[in-house]
């Protein structure tokens, strides 16, 4: 009788346990399906950006931006922006695009365009070996505000560094291999970077139309990360680059470029109005520190020389040649001289920073007073020769999934007379930043 009871009792139990065994086999397949990685991904941001400018009517490069306009306090402008990233894989190659469309509107201008970020096929014949062709940021450097080692790639905001860059249209080689001694690992990044103007193929890459080439050779010795770079061809002169970045403890990075550039073309306005250009060699280079406090305060320091930038007094006469200009076209509509002051501006003074010596210091708080989702930030950038310097403090909220808005207010103090800051359109900048990603 128990053998009959264990027997019956088996058979009542079987298809139990047979279907859960089944259920159990699909669940396993379904999330086998779930986590299965697709060959493709597809995401963006969708962005609003009012901006609000009080304007100073004084100022030199005011003068030379709105001399044809109603003289006006402020000025407020909507930007809009849509970007848009993906990539496919499919054995051994992968194509990757990114595109950033944008829009603003002011009682001045409106205008709007699209712009192909990124746009390349990825090729991995090996784990050791990735081909790249078409157009692609390399993101090289060590620095944080400035990257003067970086020479393929375009200037960076020091206002606002982490906007994504547009990249350059490149053939680019990627070797590594991974060592068991103090070297760790060593690679090696040969590039070609073709200029041709009536292509419309990096047209805005240099002066001249010319097959270029760049290299980059990485090593991560004694835990210290280490980059030499190198740009030869006829669109830029010959320059040469090295770079490094370490950890010093958990909470301490050190880093540094340096840059050593031939045959720098510069056009002048000399002390009596004359222009000239002056040919020379530039060195530039970079120091700067990331702290992370146990408060979780991020530091950000940096000192940057820029060899190939302009000294005070050559900023100083170009200001001089604005205000000269513009008393010309006040009394006589002459237009020569701010004609001229507008086609410099494509040789260097219209660059984020044209100056020589500058220092920038950023600091952040993680979610303080356990505001969850929270970071306050504030910057500054220091002109040293002429003590002008910005001061953009900013809070960061991301309250839900996906959705983040960032208020700055950009505060611009002069310093000596014709000081850099000092001269800028406005005096101060309120944004605010709304961006839903997906």
């Amino acid at each position: 009788m128990k053998r009959l009871l264990a027997v019956a009792i088996i058979l009542i139990l079987l298809p139990g346990f047979v279907f859960a065994e089944g259920e159990y086999d699909l669940e396993l397949k379904d999330l086998e399906k779930q986590i299965e990685k697709k060959p493709y991904t597809f995401g963006g941001y969708l962005e609003y950006r009012p901006i609000l400018f009080g304007l100073d009517k004084n100022a030199s490069l005011y003068k030379l931006r709105y001399y044809d306009h109603s003289p006006r306090d402020t000025l407020f402008q909507n930007n809009g922006a849509v970007w848009l990233e993906g990539s496919y894989t499919k054995g051994i190659a992968t194509l990757f695009a990114a595109t950033k469309s944008t829009y603003t509107d002011s009682s001045i201008e409106s205008t709007g365009q699209t712009i192909l970020y990124t746009g390349y096929l990825s090729l991995k014949p090996s784990p050791s070996l990735t081909l790249d062709f078409g157009k692609k940021t390399m993101k090289w450097g060590k620095g944080y505000a400035w990257n003067p080692a970086a020479f393929i790639d375009r200037p960076k905001d020091p206002d606002d560094p982490e906007l994504a860059l547009e990249g350059y249209a490149i053939a680019v080689a990627d070797y590594i291999k991974s060592f068991s001694g103090n070297l760790k690992t060593f690679s090696f990044t040969p590039v070609i970077l073709p200029e041709y103007s009536s292509s419309n193929i990096n047209d805005d890459f240099g002066q001249t139309d010319a097959l270029n080439v760049a290299a980059k050779a990485y090593f991560l010795f004694y835990d210290t990360d280490i980059d030499f770079t190198a740009l030869a061809g006829g669109s830029k002169t010959p320059r040469y680059g090295f770079d490094f970045s370490r950890n010093i403890g958990t909470n301490l990075e050190v880093h540094g470029e340096f840059s050593y550039i031939t045959h720098v073309k510069r056009i002048v306005i000399e002390n009596n109005g004359a222009t000239r250009q002056k040919t020379f060699d530039a060195i530039n280079y970079l120091a700067g520190v990331r702290y992370l406090s146990a408060q979780d305060t991020t530091y950000i320091f940096e000192y940057y020389h820029q060899g190939t930038g302009f000294t005070s007094q050559e900023l100083s006469n170009y200001i001089t040649s604005i205000d000269k200009g513009y008393e010309a076209y006040v009394a006589r509509h002459d237009l020569r001289l701010l004609s001229r002051a507008i086609a410099l501006q494509k040789s260097g003074y219209a660059a984020f920073t044209p100056g020589t010596d500058y220092l920038y210091l950023r600091i952040s708080q993680k979610e303080p007073f356990d505001i969850l989702y929270f970071t306050p930030a504030i910057t500054s950038i220091y002109n040293i020769h002429d003590r002008s310097f910005s001061v953009t403090p900013e809070l960061l909220y991301a309250p839900i999934t996906n959705l983040e808005f960032r208020l700055r207010t950009g505060l611009l103090v002069a310093g000596s007379k014709n000081s850099e800051f000092g001269e800028k359109p406005n005096d101060y900048r309120i944004e605010l930043r709304m961006r839903y990603y997906f």
